[in-house]
């Protein structure tokens, strides 16, 4: 069941965001947004609900056919807020000056507490054991780390209570470990010193995709859970691939909110290509047992892989049909639309084939297909992991081959 939210902040940051675009149908679709969160029956209640997050989609969507992807990109985060899926803490991260510079500040205070800590243990190995080395040190704070579940504050008589507020901010310095990460190994007055110059060097741009870097590795686990149990339907593999669009590959700009462009077709994921055309995404399940057959010695595609893309190519031709209505009332142009059908995973196909033959299979299928490719679950996952590994070696420009000494 979702969890809707809105609320004085969500209403303040939409606000701002009109400032920031002068397109009428934009400005026309924002002022739903706050005519919808406007305080209910006459009280200080901010309204919230599906459509709160529709008329927000509808502005993200509205913002990204006039090609302002940033202000479509801010308003996709608004709504995935109002339905839960957000916490309001990124939100100010990203939009609010105010509140980010609070939490940085937050964070500065948490790492010199932990730096002052850390030296602290430092100092009590090396006095018990003079000859402690780098592994020494390793293994110390490795069964530290591997402690910390067994830890609390407790709750009985004596036990510490803290009201939900510092909570909530005990949960905000969970975000530290992305710029824990980047913190030099060996703990000394020099590592002290490069923390300092690494949190001043650190600003809200780079933070901010640091959080979407680890946002997206944890869609991609999502996702591979999901795959990797046979019994998971279409529906909840659609669930880990919503407002996914980055792991299909760069050529798209985002996920449109409308997936209903004419009356007999829903579309499983429609995304918008940088030139402005759609592209259908058609999930099938995981669990496919014949994906790929050997027939006459010959493997070719099976017979469910053949009925995903005979439903790609009727989605396409509806929409090459209905070009000019769906243009003139979505602002979508569908007359170049192409597809992709991603269905089965290797491990779930019969007769012992590997995960090269499937790929070869497909390879050459869609080598002779025009508008539609089909891709496994497999191939969808390395790709999206090899763009996140690409991702985050350019947010990591440090060595880290090199072993670090004290």
């Amino acid at each position: 069941m979702a969890t809707f939210r809105s609320g004085f902040t969500l209403w303040q940051l939409v606000g701002g965001a009109r400032e920031l675009t002068e397109h009428p149908s934009v400005l026309e679709r924002i002022d739903v947004v706050l005519r919808i969160m406007g305080p209910a029956f006459g009280g200080t209640g901010y309204g919230k609900g599906r459509p709160l997050v529709n008329a927000l989609e509808d502005v993200a969507q509205e913002s990204l056919l006039l090609g302002d992807f940033a202000l479509a990109q801010r308003f996709q985060r608004f709504a995935a807020y109002a339905g839960g899926e957000l916490f309001l803490e990124i939100l100010e991260n990203y939009y609010d000056e105010e509140a980010r510079h609070r939490s940085e500040e937050g964070m500065r205070r948490m790492v010199a507490i932990g730096a002052d800590r850390v030296v602290a243990v430092l100092d009590a190995l090396s006095k018990d054991n003079p000859e402690a080395t780098v592994a020494d040190a390793r293994d110390l704070f490795r069964g530290i780390a591997l402690s910390v579940d067994h830890m609390g504050l407790g709750t009985g008589e004596g036990g510490i209570r803290l009201p939900t507020r510092e909570r909530r901010r005990l949960q905000q310095y969970g975000h530290m470990e992305l710029v824990l990460r980047n913190l030099p190994r060996p703990a000394s007055t020099e590592a002290a010193r490069m923390v300092g110059d690494f949190l001043a060097d650190a600003d809200a741009g780079l933070l901010a995709q640091l959080l979407e870097l680890k946002a997206r590795r944890a869609g991609l686990d999502a996702l591979r859970v999901v795959v990797e149990d046979g019994t998971s339907s279409e529906s909840a593999l659609h669930a880990r691939l919503k407002n996914q669009e980055w792991i299909f590959g760069g050529a798209y700009v985002a996920e449109l909110a409308r997936r209903q462009y004419t009356s007999d077709t829903i579309l499983d994921i429609p995304l918008l290509r940088g030139d402005g055309s759609l592209h259908v995404v058609e999930l099938k399940r995981a669990n496919i047992k014949d994906l790929v057959i050997r027939r006459s010695g010959h493997l070719m595609l099976g017979a469910a892989a053949h009925h995903a893309v005979s439903q790609a190519q009727n989605y396409l031709r509806t929409m090459d049909e209905n070009r000019e209505a769906i243009l003139a009332h979505h602002g979508v142009d569908t007359r170049r639309a192409s597809a992709t059908v991603v269905i089965g995973h290797p491990r779930y196909v019969n007769g012992g084939l590997a995960s090269q033959e499937i790929a070869e299979t497909l390879r050459t299928y869609n080598t002779h297909a025009a508008r539609i490719e089909v891709i496994t679950y497999e191939t969808l996952l390395e790709s999206a992991a090899r763009m996140l590994a690409l991702a985050s070696a350019q947010q990591d420009p440090a060595d880290r081959t090199e072993e670090p000494t004290v």
